[in-house]
């Protein structure tokens, strides 16, 4: 049987564990504050910190290009 939608990929979580100075852990919960005044939704900053990744790897042009050719020769190599 043949369907439109492909098989989803795996969207299971992958822990990881990161330590941050002072100085941006106390920018986190500045922006985590932000956030909960901006949108009346209160968000630990370690729900916020997946998301903002995603978008700084999203709008970082050189990163997608180079991401590209990395899998690209990878894919060559083998």
């Amino acid at each position: 049987m043949t369907l439109r939608l492909d098989k989803l990929p795996d969207r299971t979580p992958v822990r990881m564990s990161l330590s941050v100075d002072p100085d941006l852990a106390s920018a986190l919960s500045d922006y985590a504050e932000i956030y909960r005044q901006t949108y009346g939704a209160e968000e630990k900053p370690e729900a916020l910190i997946p998301a903002m990744i995603e978008s700084f790897l999203a709008s970082d042009a050189g990163f997608k290009r180079a991401r590209r050719a990395l899998h690209s020769n990878a894919s060559k190599e083998t």
